[in-house]
């Protein structure tokens, strides 16, 4: 990993360090990153995963930004994708002490992940959309475009960040849950799916409420990821023994992304209780 400016100049673009060093200067740097963060302090380094124009290892960058020194849980709610209809009610992720828990109907996406490849993976490769529709597609000559590329970038992300929490016992019953996931044997007709997978009882949303459950907030219901936030936060924003935050954390705009929508709350109950809390009043 490397740190420095991210840097553009002569129509170059490059990492510069504090000893003057460029890092990446020869490479593919994303032009979603240049647009956000030129000029900015950044940190760098490549991904297992190639590029499709030169086949080299893609950049992946992000900001230096201060990271909590105190253990915490960050509950996350992405709006939907208007592009996908599956998208439809958002998603949810939980992250414990850096590590990002993800929970899918697709097997390659239930894993766990660093911040800056959950948050700022670069529209490149395989996590690109695809030239001929802007949409996931597996083109005739091989190449795969996922359009899974950082989330931030995709859509607008509702956080809160939770102190005092047990979080080794949270950590605990995330792993066994995503162990369970990764240990069910595939439906051969569809291998790359979950096979257990459900909308309704057994989704990423289901799958983390219970989680809170098992770690002794039994009160904590929803069946999708909008209605878990809310619910989430109403439970746990005046509980006496935790310090919990709200942030919202705005779309980086880029061509490959239209803008995210917020999803609608099915439990009737959740307006009432997003209304009472009156810390997210533009979510």
């Amino acid at each position: 990993m490397v740190t420095g400016i991210l840097t553009q100049e002569n129509h170059a673009s490059f990492i510069l360090d504090e000893s003057g060093d460029r890092h990446f200067e020869d490479r593919i740097i994303w032009n979603g990153y240049l647009a956000h963060w030129s000029g900015e302090k950044v940190h760098a380094r490549e991904l297992k995963q190639h590029d499709y124009e030169n086949n080299e290892p893609i950049i992946i960058i992000w900001p230096v930004e201060s990271s909590s020194t105190e253990p915490f849980v960050d509950l996350y709610y992405n709006e939907r994708l208007t592009k996908y209809f599956v998208s439809y009610l958002g998603h949810t992720a939980v992250n414990v002490n850096g590590s990002i828990f993800n929970f899918s109907h697709l097997m390659n996406e239930n894993e766990i992940m660093e911040k800056e490849e959950y948050f700022y993976r670069p529209a490149l490769g395989e996590f690109a959309p695809s030239p001929n529709n802007g949409l996931f597609e597996i083109l005739e000559d091989g190449r795969v475009f996922y359009d899974k590329f950082g989330r931030n970038f995709m859509r607008t992300i509702h956080r809160i960040r939770i102190f005092g929490l047990d979080t080794e016992k949270m950590m605990a019953a995330l792993t066994q849950s995503l162990d369970i996931i990764l240990n069910t044997p595939p439906n051969p007709k569809e291998p790359e799916k979950y096979k257990d997978f459900s909308i309704v009882s057994n989704n990423c949303a289901t799958i983390i409420r219970d989680v809170f459950n098992q770690c002794g907030f039994p009160q904590i219901k929803g069946r999708f990821p909008r209605d878990l936030f809310v619910n989430t936060t109403y439970h746990l924003f005046c509980h006496p023994e935790l310090d919990v935050q709200y942030a919202k954390l705005p779309q980086l705009f880029v061509p490959e992304a239209p803008m995210s929508m917020v999803s609608p709350l099915l439990n009737f109950w959740n307006y009432f209780r997003k209304n009472e809390l009156r810390i997210f009043e533009s979510s």
